[in-house]
């Protein structure tokens, strides 16, 4: 009985000493805006403003998306999606409450703003 409530009060411990090792506050808010992507932007509707973000883990970004309507894109980047956790999605004038999803396609002109937090380091493609 002893050895178990010693058990129990050990594993206690290290849960209240690495907890102390964690962020503080909420990593979801105050987002730091990244410039817009816009797909479309020339004549073909082919190139994209952006093409590369530098991000940090653990900070809250937002990110405005566009398409110019010009072309049918879809953003698939499972290894950039999986790495993300995502607070929200606004689009269409709602708000869209995911963790985590797949693609994003633009069919005609329309825009979306992601909010999220990066939780894994690394270099991420999406196509």
């Amino acid at each position: 009985m002893l050895l178990s409530y010693l058990k129990v009060a050990v594993i206690a411990s290290a849960v209240v000493v690495s907890g102390s090792t964690l962020a503080a506050g909420n990593l979801a808010r105050k987002c730091i805006a990244l410039p817009e992507l816009v797909f479309g932007i020339d004549e073909a509707g082919f190139a994209v403003s952006q093409s590369e973000y530098s991000i940090e883990t653990g900070k809250c970004y937002s990110l405005e998306i566009k398409s110019t309507g010009k072309q049918e894109y879809a953003i698939k980047g499972a290894g950039f999606f999986r790495n993300m956790w995502f607070r929200k999605i606004e689009a269409g004038g709602m708000e869209i409450k995911a963790t985590h999803f797949v693609e994003l396609e633009f069919e005609d002109e329309a825009e979306a703003e992601l909010f999220f937090v990066p939780i894994v380091s690394g270099n991420r493609k999406t196509f």
